[in-house]
């Protein structure tokens, strides 16, 4: 069994697995999952107050867990996959504890082909949080990783800067990171 098999099997069992991204690596858990979500929330010492980003593999299984206005999709068809994630209204599908009472879901799509084929393999989507313990360093590299797991999916040292948080719909940028500058001018275009 292949590494990418045994991190879905630890998926479908509501385990916890570490994972390279674009950005940073992350902690991975079946977000349709209310069980494994709250594992992710006491694994990083999280606040449930504070929301949980996701990260899927495509389009289609982005509209299964949220609704995508014309804007949304204007920029996620700009920026994804890539170092961003856009807040959309999520569906019922997801587990309330996720949004924190907000609604919204922050959904990515990794341009790493390692978390795509995980996401891929899975067929549903994962968490998408740095493996690090809440207020503590992201992690760039597998010896930053001080987060309880079942699983770490090796990627090598990664870029460290943590991606851009954006909603299309107030046109704002909620958390810079990486193409800050690109995403600020695409956005006051949008019509």
């Amino acid at each position: 069994m292949d590494v990418i098999s045994q991190a879905v099997v630890v998926l479908q069992r509501d385990g916890l697995v570490v994972y390279p991204t674009d950005t940073v690596y992350g902690l991975g858990a079946d977000a349709l999952s209310e069980h494994a979500v709250m594992k992710v929330y006491e694994a990083k010492g999280r606040p449930l107050c504070n929301p949980i980003s996701v990260a899927v593999c495509d389009m289609e299984m982005m509209r299964c867990i949220a609704y995508v206005s014309a804007k949304a999709e204007a920029v996620i068809r700009r920026f994804l996959p890539g170092p961003v994630t856009v807040l959309l209204p999520a569906k019922s599908v997801l587990p309330p504890l996720l949004m924190a009472g907000t609604g919204h879901i922050g959904v990515r799509i990794p341009d790493h082909e390692i978390a795509l084929s995980l996401i891929r393999e899975f067929d549903a989507p994962i968490t998408a949080t740095s493996a690090n313990q809440t207020g503590k360093k992201d992690p760039l590299n597998e010896d930053d990783v001080h987060v309880p797991h079942d699983l770490l999916l090796h990627g090598g040292s990664l870029s460290g800067v943590p991606s851009t948080v954006v909603d299309p719909e107030r046109r704002l940028i909620l958390r810079p990171g990486l193409l800050r500058e690109e995403i600020t001018g695409f956005l006051t275009a949008l019509d």
